[in-house]
Protein backbone atom coordinates (compact mmCIF):
# COMPACT_ATOMS: atom_id res chain seq x y z
CA UNK A 1 0.00 0.00 0.00
CA UNK A 2 1.54 3.33 -1.04
CA UNK A 3 2.48 5.75 1.74
CA UNK A 4 0.27 8.53 0.29
CA UNK A 5 -2.76 6.21 0.43
CA UNK A 6 -2.07 5.38 4.10
CA UNK A 7 -1.82 9.08 4.96
CA UNK A 8 -5.06 9.81 3.08
CA UNK A 9 -6.79 6.93 4.87
CA UNK A 10 -5.67 8.10 8.32
CA UNK A 11 -6.69 11.68 7.49
CA UNK A 12 -10.14 10.53 6.33
CA UNK A 13 -10.67 8.49 9.49
CA UNK A 14 -9.65 11.42 11.69
CA UNK A 15 -11.95 13.83 9.84
CA UNK A 16 -14.87 11.42 10.14
CA UNK A 17 -14.33 10.93 13.89
CA UNK A 18 -14.03 14.66 14.49
CA UNK A 19 -17.31 15.24 12.66
CA UNK A 20 -19.24 12.91 14.98
CA UNK A 21 -21.97 14.68 16.90
CA UNK A 22 -22.77 13.29 20.31
CA UNK A 23 -26.02 14.05 22.08
CA UNK A 24 -26.98 13.43 25.68
CA UNK A 25 -30.62 14.20 25.00
CA UNK A 26 -32.89 12.41 27.39
CA UNK A 27 -30.04 10.66 29.19
CA UNK A 28 -31.21 11.57 32.68
CA UNK A 29 -34.86 12.53 32.22
CA UNK A 30 -37.11 9.91 33.84
CA UNK A 31 -39.28 8.25 31.20
CA UNK A 32 -42.52 9.34 32.87
CA UNK A 33 -41.60 13.05 32.54
CA UNK A 34 -42.96 14.27 29.21
CA UNK A 35 -43.53 18.01 29.72
CA UNK A 36 -42.00 20.92 31.57
CA UNK A 37 -43.26 24.30 32.72
CA UNK A 38 -40.82 27.23 32.66
CA UNK A 39 -42.24 30.33 34.39
CA UNK A 40 -40.56 33.69 33.78
CA UNK A 41 -37.24 33.84 35.64
CA UNK A 42 -37.01 36.48 38.34
CA UNK A 43 -34.06 38.87 38.46
CA UNK A 44 -32.60 39.43 41.92
CA UNK A 45 -29.18 40.48 40.61
CA UNK A 46 -29.69 44.19 41.13
CA UNK A 47 -28.10 44.75 37.73
CA UNK A 48 -30.68 47.22 36.49
CA UNK A 49 -30.74 45.35 33.17
CA UNK A 50 -34.26 45.80 31.86
CA UNK A 51 -36.00 42.50 30.97
CA UNK A 52 -33.00 40.27 31.81
CA UNK A 53 -35.24 37.60 33.36
CA UNK A 54 -37.61 37.70 30.37
CA UNK A 55 -34.78 37.40 27.83
CA UNK A 56 -33.22 34.50 29.72
CA UNK A 57 -36.57 32.72 30.05
CA UNK A 58 -37.30 33.05 26.32
CA UNK A 59 -33.89 31.62 25.45
CA UNK A 60 -34.27 28.68 27.86
CA UNK A 61 -37.77 27.92 26.50
CA UNK A 62 -36.38 28.06 22.95
CA UNK A 63 -33.61 25.60 23.88
CA UNK A 64 -36.16 23.15 25.29
CA UNK A 65 -38.37 23.49 22.21
CA UNK A 66 -35.42 22.81 19.91
CA UNK A 67 -34.20 19.88 22.04
CA UNK A 68 -37.66 18.27 22.23
CA UNK A 69 -36.82 15.92 25.12
CA UNK A 70 -39.54 17.57 27.21
CA UNK A 71 -42.40 19.52 25.66
CA UNK A 72 -42.90 22.99 27.10
CA UNK A 73 -46.32 23.26 28.73
CA UNK A 74 -48.29 25.37 31.18
CA UNK A 75 -47.77 24.75 34.89
CA UNK A 76 -51.07 22.92 35.46
CA UNK A 77 -50.44 20.35 32.73
CA UNK A 78 -46.70 19.74 33.11
CA UNK A 79 -44.82 16.83 34.67
CA UNK A 80 -41.81 18.96 35.63
CA UNK A 81 -41.14 22.54 36.69
CA UNK A 82 -38.05 24.64 36.02
CA UNK A 83 -37.80 27.79 38.13
CA UNK A 84 -35.00 30.27 37.66
CA UNK A 85 -33.66 33.32 39.44
CA UNK A 86 -30.85 35.53 38.15
CA UNK A 87 -28.78 35.86 41.33
CA UNK A 88 -25.85 37.84 39.97
CA UNK A 89 -24.81 39.88 36.97
CA UNK A 90 -21.36 41.37 36.71
CA UNK A 91 -19.67 43.55 34.11
CA UNK A 92 -15.99 43.80 34.99
CA UNK A 93 -12.69 44.45 33.20
CA UNK A 94 -11.11 41.26 31.89
CA UNK A 95 -8.22 42.57 29.77
CA UNK A 96 -6.18 45.60 30.76
CA UNK A 97 -3.54 46.81 28.32
CA UNK A 98 -0.49 48.99 28.87
CA UNK A 99 -1.31 52.23 30.63
CA UNK A 100 -4.09 50.50 32.56
CA UNK A 101 -6.56 50.87 29.68
CA UNK A 102 -9.44 48.41 29.81
CA UNK A 103 -9.75 46.85 26.35
CA UNK A 104 -12.13 43.99 27.15
CA UNK A 105 -14.89 43.56 29.71
CA UNK A 106 -16.61 40.38 30.87
CA UNK A 107 -20.33 39.90 31.48
CA UNK A 108 -20.96 37.04 33.92
CA UNK A 109 -24.42 35.70 34.74
CA UNK A 110 -25.26 33.35 37.60
CA UNK A 111 -28.70 31.76 37.70
CA UNK A 112 -30.19 29.62 40.44
CA UNK A 113 -32.25 26.80 38.91
CA UNK A 114 -34.71 24.61 40.77
CA UNK A 115 -35.84 21.60 38.71
CA UNK A 116 -38.81 19.75 40.18
CA UNK A 117 -40.52 16.47 39.39
CA UNK A 118 -44.22 17.36 39.75
CA UNK A 119 -45.33 13.73 39.37
CA UNK A 120 -43.39 12.44 42.39
CA UNK A 121 -43.44 15.84 44.12
CA UNK A 122 -39.68 16.05 44.63
CA UNK A 123 -36.83 18.39 43.72
CA UNK A 124 -34.48 16.84 41.18
CA UNK A 125 -31.86 19.55 41.66
CA UNK A 126 -31.37 23.02 43.08
CA UNK A 127 -28.13 24.55 41.86
CA UNK A 128 -26.44 27.55 40.33
CA UNK A 129 -25.32 27.86 36.73
CA UNK A 130 -22.83 30.50 35.66
CA UNK A 131 -21.44 31.58 32.30
CA UNK A 132 -19.91 34.62 30.67
CA UNK A 133 -19.13 36.52 27.50
CA UNK A 134 -16.49 39.16 26.76
CA UNK A 135 -16.79 42.36 24.76
CA UNK A 136 -14.36 44.96 23.45
CA UNK A 137 -14.66 48.44 24.95
CA UNK A 138 -14.10 50.30 21.66
CA UNK A 139 -16.80 51.27 19.18
CA UNK A 140 -20.54 51.26 19.85
CA UNK A 141 -20.40 50.17 23.49
CA UNK A 142 -24.18 49.84 23.84
CA UNK A 143 -24.45 47.37 20.96
CA UNK A 144 -21.38 45.27 21.81
CA UNK A 145 -22.40 45.11 25.49
CA UNK A 146 -25.94 43.98 24.56
CA UNK A 147 -24.45 41.35 22.22
CA UNK A 148 -22.22 40.10 25.06
CA UNK A 149 -25.24 39.83 27.38
CA UNK A 150 -27.11 37.91 24.66
CA UNK A 151 -24.12 35.58 24.20
CA UNK A 152 -23.91 34.91 27.96
CA UNK A 153 -27.66 34.20 27.97
CA UNK A 154 -27.25 31.74 25.09
CA UNK A 155 -24.39 29.92 26.85
CA UNK A 156 -26.12 29.66 30.21
CA UNK A 157 -29.35 28.52 28.51
CA UNK A 158 -27.47 25.65 26.91
CA UNK A 159 -25.91 24.80 30.29
CA UNK A 160 -29.36 24.74 31.91
CA UNK A 161 -30.78 22.50 29.18
CA UNK A 162 -27.84 20.10 29.50
CA UNK A 163 -28.25 20.11 33.28
CA UNK A 164 -31.86 19.00 32.93
CA UNK A 165 -31.64 16.49 30.07
CA UNK A 166 -28.25 14.94 30.79
CA UNK A 167 -27.45 15.85 34.40
CA UNK A 168 -24.40 17.74 33.10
Amino acid sequence: MPKSFKILFVFTVLVNFSACNYSFTGASVPSYLKSISIPIFSDKSGSGEFDLGDRLTKQVVQRFIEDNTLSVSDRLNSDALLQGTVVSFSDVPSVVSAGENVTTRRITLTVKIVYKDMVKKKTIFDRNFSNYSDYATGGDITTVRKNAIDAAIEKISEDILLGVVSNW
